[in-house]
């Protein structure tokens, strides 16, 4: 499993490698949110309010909350709509209430259509108000309200008197006349007046007139989620589970990508590494057919897991690193050698750099000088599902040409064993990596040296490359 932190880098080149398949995921991730959005109908939902005058506490407005969605109210409110097929237990999941500031309840209805999610909350909230007002007539104490009632019939019976005492009282304008008369009214005035604040203290009657603010507003658009909402969900959904699979095969990958890695499994040593200019991959015979297609169509046919190349030098500078490998094969050995590259198939870096490689080793500059000259260099490709490395003739040893980041510890250890099976040591390995060329080759001016082609059929002894 690889330790690599998760960069936006990394992310990036999934995207950037990687958009053929994640565009076409989230096309299918946006069908599924369609397919499901036919599944559940449009809904529709709108409020009506309803207020609650006088003095409130916050524990009555959550039981009035309560009473606005109870069973006896919208049982009440589905009688009265009488839709065909729709029951009360069916609308008490469509209706819902809350409590707002300034002793306000919203309750809110929800249907298939604009026009029934307005009667629904219409009717709910009519029926919440008859239903409330009904209960606190019916919690009134009989005796106080006939106590009260009688009161009412007292003062009536008082204001009549005092108006027979100030028609009796001195008819003339004399100044006591007139002064019994105007205490009389005063008095009749109180008492008016303490019967009206009576029945303004008395929270029952208060608490008794509720009233509908207006009809509920037509809702304009479907309630979430909407159809537009599981499209664009279904496809965003699709599109990052495809980025965080890619994250997770990556970070449970083990391919080896480290130098001493891949030496420990192969049990040799790294003589160096060399570059490969990047260039458009090349269709093989084995690479046609409709699921090749296909994958080169959605562009996994390209590893996005390797780190973008980087910018090289000349073809010269790149010369250099392949000299240098040559010469160091040449000082392990006094005289003139032949060695198998092998190369795992599928390794189209590896294979193109064991061919410059080889191609290198031909031109050696002075192959009679004392140092011996480069060795000879045959290229076989070796299958790292079932290895299969030819028999030792004229070799002395085996090259491992390879790219890191494309193979496991068992994979590469299965290869070494191969060579030891065909009585072939490792004498070293050289890693291939690619880079970007600063220009390209004119078309005049050919390659120094031509890339020999691999060895296969009869060249490759001991079985099948």
């Amino acid at each position: 499993m690889s330790d690599d932190p998760i960069r936006l880098v990394t992310i990036g080149r999934i995207i950037r490698r990687r958009w053929r398949l994640l565009t076409l995921l989230a096309v299918v991730g946006a069908l599924v949110g369609y397919g499901t959005s036919l599944l559940f109908p449009p809904r529709y939902t709108t409020s009506a309010s309803v207020l609650l005058p006088g003095a409130w506490e916050e524990r009555e407005l959550l039981t009035q909350t309560e009473i606005a969605t109870s069973s006896v109210v919208v049982d009440r409110a589905a009688a009265t709509l009488g839709w065909t097929g729709v029951s009360g237990s069916e609308l008490r999941d469509r209706v819902s209430a809350k409590g707002t500031d300034g002793n306000i309840i919203k309750i809110s209805g929800t249907a298939e259509t604009p026009e029934r999610a307005q009667q629904l909350s219409d009717q709910v909230a009519q029926q919440f108000v008859t239903f409330a007002a009904r209960i606190v007539d019916d919690n009134t104490d009989p005796e106080a309200a006939a106590q009260l009632e009688e009161l009412q019939q007292m003062v009536v019976q008082t204001s009549r008197r005092i108006t027979e005492l100030a028609d009796a009282a001195d008819p003339g304008q004399t100044v006591e006349g007139v002064q019994t008369r105007t205490e009389l009214e005063k008095l009749r005035t109180s008492m008016q007046e303490a019967i009206s604040k009576l029945d303004e203290a008395d929270p029952a009657a208060t608490k008794a007139n509720m009233v509908v603010m207006g009809p509920a507003a037509r809702p304009a658009g479907e309630a979430p989620p909407t159809r537009t909402q599981l499209i664009v969900a279904g496809a965003l959904l699709f599109f990052l589970l495809a980025v965080i699979g890619h994250l997770t095969a990556a970070r449970m990958s083990r391919r080896l990508r480290t130098q001493p890695e891949i030496a420990a499994a192969l049990g040799s040593v790294l003589l160096g590494t060399v570059d490969v200019p990047g260039e458009r991959r090349a269709h093989r015979p084995e690479d046609r057919g409709p699921w090749a297609r296909v994958r080169r169509l959605l562009g996994v046919d390209i590893r996005w897991d390797i780190p973008t190349p980087q910018t090289s030098g000349d073809e010269a500078s790149r010369q250099i690193r392949y000299r240098r490998v040559c010469a160091r094969l040449r000082d392990q050995a006094s005289a003139p050698q032949r060695l198998l590259v092998v190369v795992p198939d599928g390794d189209e870096i590896a294979r193109r750099a064991a061919g410059q490689l080889a191609a290198e080793a031909e031109s050696d500059p002075s192959p009679t000088s004392s140092s011996g000259g480069y060795p000879m260099l045959r290229v076989v490709g070796v299958s790292v599902s079932q290895p299969m490395v030819p028999d030792r003739g004229d070799e002395s040893g085996a090259l491992v040409v390879l790219s890191a980041g494309s193979w496991t510890a068992g994979e590469l250890a299965g290869i070494a064993e191969a060579c030891a099976d065909a009585k072939h040591e490792v004498v070293g390995i050289v890693l291939a990596g690619t880079v970007r060329a600063r220009s390209s080759r004119t078309a005049g001016h050919a390659p120094r040296h031509a890339t020999p082609a691999m060895a296969v059929g009869d060249d490759a002894r001991g079985g099948s490359v």
